[in-house]
């Protein structure tokens, strides 16, 4: 027969009370953060800045980009109402607004593109040579943003560019899925050439430029 003697209740209850300290105290060593003895770190909250669309403000600083061109006008063509993001920034830009009044060249590249990543030094040597005469816009072609950044960062391209992930350029202008490809526009908006090839030199761009839009460089 068990005893229930004011003792043994007493006893009974010391034995719990110290089994909940112990779990206590496990408990806490558990949770608790550690420092440099190769535990976690602790936990601040503090994550790197995001912008709207998701991709970190350190990657589009490390690209650093040249900034888009302002809307200038409400544009006119099969680009008017087509909106894609700025890579510089990641704000919204009406593609025909940008473009208004100034004849432009569109080469449109993703990161995964072997002749794209030839080309686009290229690409960004014309901008350089021709300046103010025309506009040059690179369109990224595909839905990662980031390996795009990532990309023109590897190959130390700063020109404007614009995140276009349902390639609502390519498909406004009638051009064919592949890549690359440059789009040579009028400064009234309207399309002067669809070039579906690579450029493989600064006086290949130029020439092409020269002979569709009459921009020398």
């Amino acid at each position: 027969m068990s005893s229930n003697s004011p003792g043994d209740r007493a006893g009974h209850a010391w034995r719990w009370a110290l089994a909940g300290l112990v779990a206590v105290v496990a408990l806490a060593a558990a949770v608790w953060p550690r420092g440099d003895d190769g535990g976690a770190a602790p936990v601040t909250g503090q994550q790197p800045a995001r912008s709207v669309s998701g991709v970190s403000g350190e990657l589009r600083a490390a690209a650093g980009l040249a900034e888009c061109p302002d809307e200038t006008a409400p544009g006119s063509g099969p680009l008017a109402g087509v909106t894609v993001r700025c890579l510089a920034d990641g704000r919204p830009i009406d593609m025909a607004a940008v473009l208004a009044g100034k004849p432009a060249l569109l080469n449109l590249w993703a990161y995964w593109c072997a002749p794209c990543a030839e080309e686009l030094p290229y690409v960004q040597q014309y901008a350089q040579r021709a300046g103010n005469a025309i506009t040059v816009l690179t369109v990224h072609s595909d839905s990662d943003e980031a390996k795009a950044l990532s990309r023109l960062t590897g190959l130390n391209i700063h020109l404007p560019g614009v995140f276009d992930p349902d390639a609502r350029v390519r498909t406004a202008v009638g051009a064919p899925a592949v890549l690359p490809l440059s789009v040579l526009i009028r400064a009234d908006g309207s399309i002067a050439d669809i070039v579906v090839r690579a450029f493989d030199s600064v006086d290949d761009i130029a020439n092409t430029v020269a002979e569709e839009l009459g921009v020398a460089a």
